[in-house]
């Protein structure tokens, strides 16, 4: 038999845990959050079904989610399946006419309909999205840039606008949307894009609260490996005085954080996908998870 105090103290932690989540319900109800799902979240089945959770929670309480998601290990392996080898240039990858339609079908046909199918198991309603679909982003060719110079990656591009009609439409449905991350350009031509800069430039376009990057990191380190350095805080300036000294795999993802505080976003934040729920735990305690950044 379970003492009827345990279950009194439980329940007083649950309720003040509820109470504490109050002015975070106030601040973002009704609000648009971006959220890029990538990492070590993206290969483990219960981050995974955290995740989801944590969307269709979100949706429940008055939040609007929208996520965005790249796919590289799934890339990889589906192209080790057919055979073709992935090439890549300067420590980047290369993307064919043949790579590229498979990035298109991994993403958008595996992840982000078992990702949709999971939001759906949750009680939430899901719609899988690309950035072909009317017209949500169109971009432009880009080369790799390495301490030797530039090299041609193929079929690789950045976005360079944003229609976001497609995903409001499904948001007013109630839907969360997933959204797989290849654009054409205005040629037509299919470009695989960087999912966190495109989770950036979506975020400005949908006027949202927060961009949110899941990473496999606890947050930014001021002075990596140095574990003491994490940073729980830090103003866009003070970010790119950093930038230059940061690891290679960190660069995007702050450069994705600067993007849409520039761009108008209020705050933008690194989270660890390696722990479930981080995302509830960021939006909903006082001391938070991660890395904050603020105009």
């Amino acid at each position: 038999m379970k003492p009827q105090q345990s279950d009194n103290a439980l329940a007083k932690i649950k309720a003040e845990t509820l109470i504490e989540s109050l002015d975070w319900l106030k601040d973002f109800h009704g609000r648009i959050v971006v959220i890029k799902f990538g990492g070590n979240a993206m290969v483990d089945e219960e981050l995974q079904k955290a995740f989801a959770q944590d969307m269709a929670y979100l949706r429940f309480v008055g939040i609007k989610p929208v996520v965005v998601h790249g796919g590289g290990p799934q890339i990889t392996a589906r192209l080790a399946e057919q055979g073709i080898e992935s090439e890549f240039r300067g420590g980047l990858r290369y993307t064919d006419e043949k790579t590229i339609e498979v990035v298109r079908d991994v993403l958008r046909n595996q992840i982000g309909a078992k990702l949709a199918g999971l939001i759906r198991d949750s009680g939430a309603g899901a719609k899988v999205l690309s950035g072909e679909d009317d017209d949500l982003f169109r971009a432009v060719k880009v080369k790799g840039k390495t301490p030797d110079g530039e090299v041609d990656l193929g079929l690789v591009g950045e976005v360079r606008s944003v229609n976001p009609r497609s995903v409001i439409q499904s948001i007013e449905r109630g839907d969360v949307p997933v959204i797989s991350t290849v654009a054409p350009t205005t040629q037509g031509e299919l470009l695989n894009v960087n999912a966190d800069l495109a989770a950036a430039s979506l975020a400005v376009a949908l006027g949202a609260e927060k961009l949110m990057v899941l990473t496999d990191v606890a947050g930014l380190y001021a002075d990596w490996p140095n574990r003491d350095s994490l940073v729980s805080e830090i103003a866009a300036n003070e970010l790119r005085e950093l930038m230059p000294s940061l690891e290679s795999g960190m660069i995007p993802k702050m450069q994705a954080c600067l993007d849409a505080v520039d761009g108008g976003v209020p705050k933008a934040h690194i989270i660890d996908g390696r722990e479930p729920h981080s995302i509830l735990l960021e939006i909903f305690t006082a001391s938070g998870v991660g890395t904050q950044v603020t105009r």
